[in-house]
């Protein structure tokens, strides 16, 4: 049968840096000196937000075959996750062609 426990020094950890990362502020200063650009970060935001969405869509249709060591619960928070991040990559989106948008109306 699946963990279903929840450590919450780990999910505060996570709540942390995303918050951080939505006020644009680098979780830690390592990864902005090793040279990492806004391209690649938001390349793995992507792919996480995928990786995701496939993870919560494999689990919901486990469940649907009838898996047994599936549980509704872990089916839930996995869709849910994957909603989540799906919306919040939304936002960030939408915050990024504001921005376009915005530096493009700009008279030089």
């Amino acid at each position: 049968m699946a963990n279903n426990t929840i450590n919450p020094e780990a999910l505060l950890v996570q709540m942390r840096a995303l918050a951080s990362q939505a006020q644009s502020k680098p979780v830690d200063a390592s990864a902005v000196e090793k040279g990492d650009d806004f391209a690649k970060l938001l390349q793995q935001s992507i792919n996480k937000v995928n990786e995701l969405q496939q993870t919560g869509s494999a689990k919901a249709q486990s469940f649907q075959k009838g898996d047994p060591n599936m549980q509704l619960s872990e089916v839930m928070v996995s869709l849910q996750k994957a909603d989540v991040s799906f919306k919040a990559m939304v936002e960030v989106r939408n915050k990024l062609v504001s921005a376009y948008q915005e530096i493009m109306n700009m008279q030089v």
